[in-house]
């Protein structure tokens, strides 16, 4: 199986692939976990970026991928795939295409919204030497607050607390930085595996 990745030296919407190899191909349980991750990525984007599903099915369409991801309907189901949401309505499986398909569009619209992410990132490297709270800034707090209202919203009832959420909030924040580069979804289904073979760390 071959990973689609964007090429930034090729025409917009153009794809090249990797060998997947047999070690990187995860298990049923693995994708269990990865299926909540990718959640969670994407969760990360719309907060920090503002974007819904309108850009998620746009950046689908230019990195042809609409077969996958090609409406509303269809979104709604890969994510509320997640055994981390809120009621019982979506699909409990994602297949490893599906899988990819995620990741390339999460980097996809990382690398779109590359400056922002590293504004924020940035901002949180200088509250970090100056012993500030990242509340205290309008962009990370916004992003912070929409992190946490909305994973509350959308999660199952004994979710993370507040401070847990902003813990996982900024270190997707940091992840999303090495997710927008070339080399993005590569990083990011490496540390989806990662994450799968051990879930507790």
């Amino acid at each position: 199986m071959d990973i689609p990745l964007h090429n930034t030296t090729a025409p917009q919407g153009q794809l090249v692939s990797f060998p997947l190899a047999a070690q990187t191909q995860p298990s049923r349980s693995q994708l269990d976990n990865i299926k909540a991750q990718l959640d969670l990525v994407l969760l990360a984007l719309e907060a920090l970026l503002g974007i819904g599903s309108e850009a998620v099915l746009q950046a689908a369409i230019e990195l042809n991928l609409q077969d996958v991801v090609g409406d509303r309907v269809a979104l709604w189901r890969l994510r509320q795939s997640n055994p981390l949401r809120r009621g019982t309505g979506g699909r409990k499986k994602l297949d490893i295409e599906e899988a990819l398909s995620l990741v390339m569009i999460s980097c996809y619209l990382a690398q779109q919204h590359q400056a922002i992410i590293r504004e924020a990132v940035g901002l949180l490297e200088t509250l970090a030497d100056t012993h500030r709270q990242p509340h205290q800034v309008a962009l990370l707090g916004d992003y912070l607050d929409n992190f946490t209202n909305t994973y509350q919203d959308r999660m199952t009832e004994d979710a993370l607390s507040t401070d847990a959420l902003t813990d996982l909030a900024l270190k997707l924040l940091i992840d999303l930085l090495f997710y927008s580069n070339n080399q993005g979804p590569r990083r990011l289904w490496m540390a989806l595996l990662d994450r799968a073979s051990h879930p507790a760390t």
